[in-house]
């Protein structure tokens, strides 16, 4: 590598309420040489971060214009309300999207639901983002929707929440510019999120395959066999009988000096 060459290096963007930390350790384990950096964008923004090539990989929330992207989603996350602790909601440990009919429902402008109509009664305004909800729904503005995730991240003390049936569900994905072929630290960022060992036929650093052993010369071996005497150790010829027999004597028969005559 010449002195003008830029060393590898991975950068990975997340929306809020991924936690990326598992994947991060994995890497960082398997490829210690290529630093990975981490970028916090808001979902609005991700997609275009990465058309632009300004991260190589991104965890974003479907659904998202796909345009000049790939994707590949991962999980489902639970839908919940957010509430204040003394409200009514807060004695159940579910409601559904027509129970929240009474309900101002707050509905930011960074949500990432999908509504195609949110349940509910609208706001005078729409709050710039979740986290300037969640301060909306501890001043008892009203409550709101949002991926189990957010919730946690944006958590207080005097809120809690509780899973909504009967609508829309945030997705996760990994999500990359698109081309024909993955880059190299994409391929291998993809397969760590995917769970695939560091010997799987994607992985960086697979193990070599062993050469074939190659067949034994059979007319060498034959060569190699001729001439050996049966049953007997190369070279060396078989024992013979010191009293002059081919053979062992007969198992039985004892031999001793014979009888004189009367």
């Amino acid at each position: 590598m010449t002195g003008s060459e830029e060393p590898p290096s991975f950068r990975l963007a997340y929306v809020p309420g991924v936690t990326p930390s598992k994947w991060v350790r994995i890497w960082n384990e398997r490829l210690p040489d290529v630093p990975l950096t981490l970028t916090t964008l808001t979902a609005a923004e991700a997609p275009g971060v990465l058309r632009g090539r300004g991260a190589d990989a991104g965890f974003v929330r479907l659904p998202i214009d796909r345009t000049g992207l790939s994707a590949i989603p991962l999980y489902t996350e639970t839908t919940v309300v957010v509430v204040p602790k003394d409200h009514l909601f807060a004695a159940v440990e579910e409601v559904s999207a027509r129970e929240l009919a009474d309900e101002i429902v707050l509905h930011p402008l960074d949500d990432t639901l999908g509504w195609e109509c949110p349940p509910g009664r609208p706001a005078f305004e729409r709050p710039a983002t979740t986290e300037d909800a969640v301060e909306l729904v501890a001043a008892g503005v009203g409550v709101l929707v949002v991926p189990q995730s957010l919730a946690r991240l944006y958590h207080r003390k005097d809120l809690t929440y509780r899973t909504v049936t009967d609508v829309p569900e945030s997705r996760v994905a990994l999500s990359w510019a698109e081309e024909e072929v993955a880059p190299d630290l994409v391929e291998e960022f993809i397969g760590i999120v995917r769970g695939r060992t560091v010997n799987s036929s994607r992985g960086r650093t697979p193990t070599p395959p062993q050469p074939k052993q190659k067949r034994a010369d059979k007319g060498a071996a034959q060569r190699g066999t001729a001439g050996k005497p049966s049953g007997g150790r190369a070279g060396k010829p078989a024992a013979k009988n010191t009293r002059g027999g081919s053979g062992a004597p007969k198992s039985g028969v004892k031999r001793g000096k014979p009888r004189g005559r009367k």
